[in-house]
């Protein structure tokens, strides 16, 4: 084992080990504070497509993404990345019946307890960040001395100097706690991400089974699969589609929320899930893969990229 591994893999065994990578991931960070957005958006373009971003002109979606990342910058922005925030937005607009049921929330992890976590299966997970989150599916299911240090650690993680995505950087940061949401044969259910272009629904991206096979499929508006993938690039040709599936009971409910949202953006992508027919909510992403996903043929890039008007 590495001496990073080492540090990492003991990060949440005791206080040294905690502030010893504290200190080290801190130290890493740095070079990311002397770039700007634009730099760090150019350096990893070029490294992720293999030609230089064009942001006077941008053509493809990848480039229109990081156009809208640098242009498109609104305080409510913030609320709808905000993972608790968020909650509140949609309730005003909405009501509650779309949002998952909330068990805890707080700033304090030292408050992250089996006394506050009284609901499971529960998902726990860090307000301002992406990918942060943990199933518990019992208390017993938890070392809650490491697993407190795990949630310290998201309190203490800086997402938009990580990602350069600003809607993350004034998020007041928070652990969330919510019920797992889970179908009659209690398996996690499928995520559908609905893709806006001005308003106008052009890409339905299921993560299918993600327990299971965890496959990626993709729809038009009308459910007929399309021809592409568009993954991470360390996922792209690797077989990530899976079996066709038909739309959910929900679809429609789905396109008609998240028509709304999406009038107030150029490009957004509105999670669901559906719960044996039931709508819940998932999260408003403002940037897909923050715009470096692959997409697999590659010249839906540029096809997707026509349909998205900037201006």
């Amino acid at each position: 084992m590495g001496l990073k591994s080492f540090i990492k893999s003991n990060r949440l065994k005791n206080d040294f080990g905690f502030w010893l990578y504290v200190f080290l991931h801190e130290c890493s960070l740095l070079k990311f504070r002397l770039r700007t957005d634009e730099q760090v958006y150019k350096k990893r373009f070029k490294s992720t497509f293999g030609f230089e971003l064009n942001l006077k002109d941008p053509k493809t979606l990848g480039e229109k993404i990081q156009w809208i990342k640098l242009n498109e910058r609104k305080s409510f922005h913030t609320v709808c990345a905000d993972k608790y925030e968020v909650r509140n937005y949609l309730s005003k607009r909405f009501g509650d019946k779309y949002l998952i049921p909330l068990v805890y929330q707080t700033d304090d992890w030292h408050t992250i307890t089996p006394e506050n976590i009284i609901r499971y299966p529960c998902i726990v997970k860090a307000n301002h960040t992406s990918g942060d989150y943990r199933i518990l599916r019992s208390c017993d299911d938890v070392n809650w001395e490491e697993f407190r240090r795990q949630c310290h650690l998201w309190l203490r993680s800086d997402y938009y100097l990580i990602s350069r995505e600003w809607q993350y950087k004034n998020i007041k940061r928070r652990i969330v706690v919510e019920e797992m949401l889970q179908t009659k044969d209690g398996k996690i259910p499928n995520v559908y991400k609905l893709h806006y272009f001005n308003s106008e629904l052009k890409i339905v991206y299921v993560s299918v089974d993600r327990e299971g096979v965890n496959k990626r499929n993709t729809y038009d508006a009308d459910w007929n699969p399309l021809p592409f993938s568009w993954v991470p690039k360390e996922k792209s040709g690797k077989g990530v589609r899976g079996s066709e599936i038909a739309p959910p009971p929900t679809f429609d409910e789905m396109k008609r929320i998240g028509k709304e949202i999406a009038k107030e953006f150029k490009y957004v992508r509105v999670d669901f899930y559906d719960v044996d027919g039931k709508l819940y909510f998932g999260e408003i992403t403002l940037h897909h893969g923050s715009g470096f996903d692959v997409f697999d043929p590659a010249e839906y890039d540029r096809v997707y990229g026509d349909m998205l008007k900037l201006q």
